[in-house]
């Protein structure tokens, strides 16, 4: 039984990726009239993304989720709400550094500005926002504060510094808080996040749990608009 429920699994990611890439060949192939490059290269690729994004969904299922949700059901063990935001920075900070899409992103970012607007840089920029951002939404969690008293803010203030960067870095800052909700933040921060609301008394999950990447996205854009003041300075 278990093995036909892996193989199902198997199949439902195959089934996922095998669309996109048959599109992408299609045009390549009968639209531009180009060849697709090394045969054997492109489908050995294709087998190790299948079996690759296979074994990493697999593994946040069995272990990321759960240890997640565990620990953010246990945070109320302490009785310090401060240093409960304390945690909530660092999670966000340290996760949004191995963030795959983000590197990509800050790679991209770098060899465009020939250098300008360094990987690290704009990585540990993004990081300190969505750090942020995670301690904004457990903060909100803890104390039932209602979505609109924290999203209104953050609208208002986006707004403000948006007049004072330059074009470009509001280009990155929108991309940048997109990378940051990728395969390694939402799963591990939005489980501390139900944790933490399922435990809570009064706390509806669906209410507090959900909008915390929203959160995080905001954190990260606010950072980045930021980092473009400072660069005209």
């Amino acid at each position: 039984m278990k093995n036909l429920v892996g193989i199902g699994a198997l199949w439902k990611t195959t089934s996922a990726v095998i669309p996109i890439m048959a599109f992408l060949v299609i045009f390549q192939v009968c639209v531009f009239k180009k060849s697709i490059g090394d045969v054997k290269s492109f489908i050995l690729g294709i087998l190790l993304t299948v079996v690759g994004l296979h074994f990493f969904l697999e593994g946040i299922s069995l272990s990321l989720l759960p240890l997640g949700e565990s620990v953010g059901e246990n945070l109320v063990l302490i009785k310090q709400k401060w240093l409960i935001v304390v945690f909530a920075f660092v999670l966000g900070y340290f996760g949004t550094l191995v963030e795959p899409a983000l590197r990509t992103l800050a790679l991209e970012v770098e060899e465009i500005s020939i250098g300008v607007i360094s990987q690290n840089l704009l990585i540990r920029t993004v990081a300190i926002g969505f750090g942020a951002g995670m301690s904004l939404g457990v903060l909100k969690i803890l104390n039932g504060i209602p979505n609109l008293k924290i999203i209104v803010p953050l609208l208002i203030l986006t707004l403000i510094l948006i007049f004072f960067t330059p074009e470009q870095f509001m280009a990155i800052a929108m991309d940048s808080a997109s990378a940051t909700t990728g395969p390694v933040n939402i799963p591990l921060n939005l489980a501390i996040a139900l944790g933490l609301s399922k435990i809570i008394e009064h706390a509806d999950p669906l209410f507090n749990g959900f909008g915390i990447i929203g959160l995080t996205s905001f954190g990260a854009m606010i950072s980045v608009l930021f980092l473009g003041i400072l660069s005209k300075i």
